[in-house]
């Protein structure tokens, strides 16, 4: 049997995918006190999250050196991230088939607007507005999963196996007990977990894959700032797709195939569009494209679909926007019920080097960690805070540390952790029953989970 190279493909892009959501499932507490697998590489392999979250600390973030073997790569063999191990691109692959674009891919429109956004998030960050996560395709899933889709598939399976386990004859619980029991060693959380923000998160990733009813992968194609900066990288390839110079008259059959439009009228390629998916060297009737060492031609010179005015437009708007930062009241008075996670850096360097990536929020116990609003301002939206009324800082624990890419929250010792002071409790004297009622009560002494406890009682007789 002769196997194609979109059956290699294909398989390229589900083996990545489910690299991927093994990874995501093992975020999460399993019993013990460590992670025991890099759960965080897909954004350590990042180059765009990478060179922001870098220029943004000033300082030279070592976790995400990984992501220059990524640029490497790319700069050799060209964009083949995006059209062979992207798990988003996969996503958006695979929901391909239930939207059927409005417009044809012949017709591909506009390009640069991914340009745009690289040309000022880049800066942006530079000079203290780091919100590359927002919009950072990695970071989009992985919200998406974690604050939705993921607690949702939870709810459901507890839902169906609880009804069967209630109404079911006992034929039927001996079948579906034993794969609730495997599902939730494998799939569910270890335990049911609320997110805020999460119907917005949901929102976002499915915009991102709606977006493909207009235009096959119209999120990679205009949007997707990592894709931007592959582009670039992919301009200067040696070996790279190319079409020959027979000629193929009226056929279309290269253009309309073509996800990323990348074909132009004349059948020449945009090496920085191509995503290297193979389908019009597959599906071409005279065998015109190849792929392999090839010198780079014009195309490197050309701008990429973006002016030189529109370029300094966008790195002027990255740079300026900053400015306006500290002349708001909460640059003054930060909100101080906002909590940030036990070990993290100091707000401005921690907000710079977080990616919005949820891995800290999903790993955490006691469900304590939650994405931020407004409350540090727009460019901490989505950053973790600590709230202590929907779940608690388990005294033991450091997942968090360990789960974060980008070490915006420090990797801690036991004894570290034990040492850091993330609030102090105050008594309300007019709700607490031996202040206001004179009626004994130690509940607060006996949840203190501190070895030398926190929380300390003293007989006092009243006369």
């Amino acid at each position: 049997m002769h196997l194609t190279v979109t059956f290699w493909r294909r398989s390229s892009q589900l083996l990545c995918l489910t690299f991927f959501l093994f990874l995501f499932f093992k975020t999460d507490y399993s019993g013990a006190d460590e992670l025991n697998w890099a759960v965080n590489l897909i954004f350590r392999i990042d180059p765009f999250l990478a060179l922001a979250s870098m220029l943004a600390g000033k300082e030279v973030i070592f976790l995400m050196l990984p992501a220059v073997a990524t640029l490497l790569l790319t700069v050799i063999f060209s964009r083949f991230f995006c059209g062979w191990a992207c798990p988003m691109g996969t996503l958006i692959d695979g929901c391909g088939c239930l939207l059927r674009p409005i417009r044809k891919n012949t017709h591909p429109g506009r390009p640069e607007i991914k340009y745009y956004l690289l040309f000022f998030l880049i800066p942006a960050a530079l000079f203290g507005l780091p919100i590359a996560g927002y919009i950072d395709p990695f970071s989009l899933l992985v919200r998406g999963l974690t604050f939705a889709l993921h607690p949702a598939l939870d709810t459901a399976a507890t839902r169906f196996f609880t009804f069967t386990y209630q109404h079911a004859p006992d034929w039927v619980n001996a079948l579906t007990e034993p794969v609730y029991a495997v599902m939730k060693r494998t799939v569910l959380p270890a335990t049911g977990k609320l997110f805020s923000l999460s119907l917005v998160s949901l929102f976002l990733l499915l915009l991102v894959i709606g977006l493909s009813r207009l235009e096959r992968r119209f999120f990679c194609r205009k949007v997707c700032p990592l894709g931007a900066l592959l582009a670039l990288c992919s301009r200067i390839s040696p070996i790279r797709l190319s079409s020959g110079s027979a000629s193929c008259g009226k056929c279309q059959t290269c253009r309309t195939v073509c996800r990323m439009g990348a074909i132009d009228e004349k059948k020449d390629i945009s090496n920085a569009e191509c995503i290297l998916c193979l389908d019009c060297m597959e599906k071409c009737p005279k065998s015109r494209f190849s792929y392999g060492w090839k010198k780079p031609d014009a195309d490197v010179s050309r701008p990429a679909g973006i002016s030189r005015r529109a370029f300094l437009a966008s790195v002027t708007a990255g740079a300026a926007i900053p400015l306006v930062l500290p002349a708001r009241p909460l640059a003054k008075h930060p909100d101080p019920l906002l909590i940030r996670p036990p070990g993290s850096l100091a707000e401005t360097a921690f907000l710079g080097r977080c990616v919005r990536c949820g891995e800290c929020m999903k790993v955490c116990i006691g469900n304590a960690l939650h994405p931020v609003f407004l409350e540090a301002g727009v460019e901490g939206i989505f950053t973790p805070r600590l709230i202590g009324r929907t779940g608690y800082c388990e005294y033991n624990c450091t997942l968090c540390g360990q789960a974060c890419p980008t070490g915006a929250i420090r990797l801690l010792l036991r004894e570290e952790k034990h040492a850091i002071v993330i609030g102090r409790a105050y008594f309300d004297k007019n709700r607490c029953l031996p202040y206001a009622d004179g009626v004994p009560c130690i509940v607060c002494e006996e949840h203190c989970p501190t070895p030398d406890k926190a929380i300390k009682f003293r007989e006092v007789t009243t006369m």
